[in-house]
């Protein structure tokens, strides 16, 4: 008797033991393109047009290798549109009982498939750190810090490591790291890869399926098969990784990649693995192809805060997903998902978002969850809109990112301290406000930066949580000095700008 074999959308690995175990005269492959997880968010059209197609992509190169494969089409008459009834559908057809699947990347669809009877979960061994080794690492530590998990990391797989020691004596370059744009930066050119039948056939698919989805379906370069995936690694590595260290935290409003890699969808799909894009890093500064400080920050996101966050996911939930720390319940604003607004920080990071399905990192954070954080927005909406609108979004990446990092909704297991910042950090470190309807140097008024009387109201907001933050002291040094007036002027802007957020106008 053969065992139907679940493969999901984000599972497109061929050395995860669902296949390795595999056998091909008995075995049959399940895999499915289903309503219930193409929409229990707003997904990004891009999104869902990436992974159909990697879906099929994959699916074919397992019917090529010899293996028994069951895909069920989004338009398949006879599609049930969930897994769970995918899988049940599937058994009484083939007359299969037993079902594997290597474990979901989310709490929600784990509960689902842990429930069904004869359905084992696998280990995921793409990642480099289990969750049982986090949940160890994690014991009786009264803070979780990233930076000690991600020095573990390094010694456990010989990343960056010299003689036991960390390469260039420090573990972390993250303060050379921090330079602002400047004139005659010369971004590389992106790949584009070339769209075939079963692309074209998926991209048709997507419009006439999901028509009110948000983004743009069109144009569409993403890479659909591990070897396209490849290619976008090896390009990074040669011309764009050299750069990336200096540049990591700047942001140009004609730039939306700047120089980071744009690996993590295909790597959180499973087309390329964590240890492999570590290694070929490593390999560019051993060769002198790129330094130390561009390397070292690189690899801190792939070996340190990648597995950092899905470890923390699975340690912390389910209370996680509903933790509200800092109380905050505005409703997410419209204009995340129309770029309407006249704050042009702001209004770039979505267009970026809209048009690509991507921003980069500090887009996400010291922009759209600046934002989100000053104004108290719902982490929830939040969380929603994030795993919504990036392809590269799954829940156990995705949600301690936004709760965690940006909303700090946590109480502050991840972080230390809020990241809020005013006017003056988006202008030092990019060029959006030179071009905006708002003075980034303003704080009352009607000219005034949103973001420099909500960073205020938010500080005083929270002073009683934040006030013998040692991070933070400085902040209400300089608060105190204000005096009451003033004080006073910037907390009645701030509710000025929350009436335009709520109204539309801002």
């Amino acid at each position: 008797m053969g065992t139907l074999r679940l493969v999901l959308a984000d599972q497109l690995s061929a050395r995860l033991d669902i296949r390795t175990r595999a056998d091909k005269e008995t075995d049959v492959f399940l895999m499915a393109e289903v309503a219930e997880e193409a929409s229990y968010v707003r997904h990004h059209v891009k999104k869902i047009a990436f992974l159909f197609s990697a879906m099929r992509h994959y699916a074919e190169a397992l019917q090529q290798a010899g293996y028994r494969v069951r895909y069920v089409r989004f338009e398949d008459p006879e599609n049930t549109h969930s897994l769970k009834g995918e899988i049940e559908r599937a058994r009484t057809e083939l007359n299969l009982s037993e079902v594997q699947v290597t474990e979901p990347g989310e709490w929600r669809l784990k509960q689902v498939l842990a429930s069904m009877d004869e359905v084992t979960l696998l280990e995921d061994n793409r990642f480099l750190c289990s969750p049982q080794w986090f949940s160890r690492w994690a014991e009786g530590r009264k803070q979780l810090r990233m930076e000690y998990f991600y020095r573990e990391m390094r010694r456990a797989h010989g990343i960056l490591m010299d003689d036991g020691k960390p390469c260039g004596g420090e573990w972390n370059y993250d303060a050379e790291n921090r330079a602002p744009p400047r004139d005659g930066l010369v971004i590389p050119r992106r790949l584009s890869f070339r769209k075939d039948a079963i692309t074209r056939e998926v991209l048709d698919l997507v419009a006439r399926a999901f028509p009110d989805n948000p983004g743009q379906l069109e144009p569409f370069h993403f890479a659909v098969t591990r070897s396209q995936a490849l290619k976008e690694l090896d390009h990074f590595v040669a011309h764009i990784l050299p750069q990336f260290g200096t540049w990591q935290d700047a942001m140009l409003g004609r730039e939306p990649y700047m120089y980071h890699s744009l690996l993590s969808a295909y790597i959180n799909a499973g087309l390329l693995y964590p240890l492999e894009v570590c290694q070929a890093a490593e390999r560019a500064y051993r060769e002198d192809g790129a330094p130390l400080n561009a390397v070292e920050g690189f690899i801190r996101q792939v070996l340190g805060w990648r597995e950092y966050v899905r470890g923390l996911y699975w340690h912390s939930m389910p209370d996680y997903g509903a933790m509200n720390a800092l109380d905050a319940h505005e409703d997410l604003p419209w204009f995340y998902w129309s770029g309407d607004t006249q704050m042009n920080c702001v209004r770039t990071a979505v267009a970026h978002t809209l048009e690509h399905a991507y921003s980069h990192h500090i887009q996400r954070l010291m922009i759209t969850g600046n934002f989100a954080l000053l104004a108290g927005i719902d982490p929830k909406q939040v969380h929603e809109w994030y795993l919504a609108v990036y392809a590269d979004a799954y829940e156990w990446v995705e949600l301690p990112n936004t709760l965690g990092m940006a909303l700090h909704a946590d109480g502050g297991i991840m972080a230390s301290k809020p990241y809020a910042a005013s006017g003056a950090y988006i202008n030092r470190m990019s060029d959006y406000c030179k071009d905006c309807h708002y003075r980034f140097d303003v704080p009352v008024g009607e000219k005034a930066c949103p973001f420099n009387a909500l960073y205020w109201d938010f500080m005083a907001r929270h002073e009683e949580r934040f006030r013998k933050n040692p991070r933070l002291s400085y902040v209400y040094a300089n608060w105190a000095r204000m005096g009451d007036e003033r004080q006073m002027a910037l907390r009645l802007q701030a509710q000025a700008h929350l009436q335009a957020m709520r109204e539309g106008r801002l």
